[in-house]
């Protein structure tokens, strides 16, 4: 039997979160309800009230209720909420976590669960699931499901719809209670971790690397570097969780510079330098920016060269310009690297699509690239250039070579 957390606004959405609780309950589990609003649970059983929540993060939920600003009340239990789950999670009291929301209940509750660790289910049952979910989802496992009506009252669609929720999240409690004993005897036997980057582009690349790293002893974890993907892997290169880094996938910062939609920020390859490991990077597929459909690629942009990757999917190419900007900002990342770090360029092409013959074949952008990294990097940062394609299997091995190096010159020293 498994204790699920039904966090809401039970202030506004009392009924709808009891009507899940019962659903819970049908099915043998316990719950522990746990009130988010404001203005208190009328007609509802609460466990921990809402100023039992606010008090977890020091929140002065009376004057809150003074000022009666709901974007301040919103974003004060969006920074409560967290502490308040994370510590019942530690301390064992919580197997799982679902909440229904509109835009407020969803800012609060999918903050809260993001504090949860990998692994731990929770599922927000949301009006904003079918839109944008980045800002709720983050770099977590957060399941969000799409309410399909307002979450306002039961009826015949809302009814239907909290019934599969509660389903699922005991379904998610029981796999979960059913796995933990199986992960503590895989975390036993764990190798050590490599975090790698990819993309459709730089597949073989990558799969060509990751088989001399395997029979050396590493696990490596593969990470699509689509913004929220690079972005997670710098989340777990930070944690301390991984002992080198192939980042052969670096595309994200083209988006960054030029306004794609798979930015994974200013900080993207900052984490490898912060946690002080190994790696190996390279310039993959930094010959194109990723728009959405055509109608949305900015019009400054209406003279380049595109490539339609497919109806939701526009590449735009990079030209010199941009390609020489990359190159010194790669530089002026790697330069802050204290670990052993290698720069493998693939002179030939940067992605399957920059080959010769390919639609983003383009020798001009590419030597600016590489000029711009082969002039601005330190002098102690080992520069291979390759003359082969990214995906061809010897630069692959030669990228798992180059970490593999780096790894056994950080074991020599310590």
């Amino acid at each position: 039997m498994a204790t699920i957390a039904v966090l809401g606004t039970l202030d506004t959405k009392g009924q709808e979160h009891n009507f899940v609780a019962d659903q819970i309950r049908q099915r043998q589990h316990d719950v522990l309800m746990i009130d988010v609003g404001m203005m208190g649970a009328d007609g509802v059983a609460v466990d921990i009230s809402c100023h039992q929540v606010a008090a977890a993060a020091d929140v002065d939920l009376a004057g809150l209720l003074l000022r009666q600003d709901r974007g301040e009340c919103v974003a004060a239990m969006a920074k409560a909420a967290p502490v308040l789950l994370a510590q019942l999670q530690l301390d064992g009291k919580i197997d799982a976590v679902i909440s229904l929301g509109g835009g407020g209940g969803t800012a609060i509750a999918s903050a809260a669960m993001r504090a949860l660790p990998l692994g731990f289910p929770k599922l927000m049952v949301s009006t904003l699931a079918s839109g944008n979910t980045a800002p709720y989802v983050g770099t977590s496992d957060l399941v969000m499901m799409p309410s399909i009506v307002d979450v306002a009252g039961l009826n015949r669609v809302s009814r239907m719809v909290f019934k599969r929720a509660a389903a699922v999240i005991c379904a998610m409690a029981e796999s979960a209670a059913g796995e933990a004993s199986q992960l503590q005897k895989e975390n036993a036997d764990d190798r050590p971790l490599i975090a790698a980057s990819m993309f459709g582009n730089t597949t073989d690349c990558v799969n060509f690397a990751i088989p001399p790293l395997e029979a050396a002893g590493y696990e490596v974890l593969v990470f699509h570097a689509t913004g929220i993907g690079g972005r997670a892997m710098e989340g777990l290169i930070r944690s301390g969780m991984v002992v080198g880094v192939l980042d052969i996938t670096t595309t994200e910062w083209a988006d960054e510079l030029a306004g794609g939609v798979l930015s994974a920020g200013a900080d993207r390859l900052d984490a490898t330098a912060a946690a002080n490991v190994p790696s190996v990077v390279v310039p993959g597929c930094l010959d194109m920016v990723n728009f959405g459909e055509p109608d949305t690629v900015p019009a400054i942009y209406a003279d380049r060269l595109f490539y339609h990757h497919n109806p939701q999917v526009t590449l735009m190419r990079t030209n010199p310009e941009e390609c020489s900007q990359l190159g010194r900002i790669l530089a002026e990342k790697i330069n802050r690297y204290q670990a052993p770090v290698s720069v493998l360029l693939p002179v030939k092409a940067v992605s399957v699509i920059s080959a010769p013959g390919q639609p983003f074949h383009d020798p001009e952008a590419d030597s600016a690239l590489f000029e711009a990294l082969t002039q601005n990097l330190n002098p102690n940062v080992e520069l291979l250039a390759v003359h082969c394609a990214i995906n061809d299997k010897v630069f692959g091995q030669a990228c798992a070579q180059a970490l593999l190096r780096n790894l056994q010159q950080v074991k020599q020293n310590a």
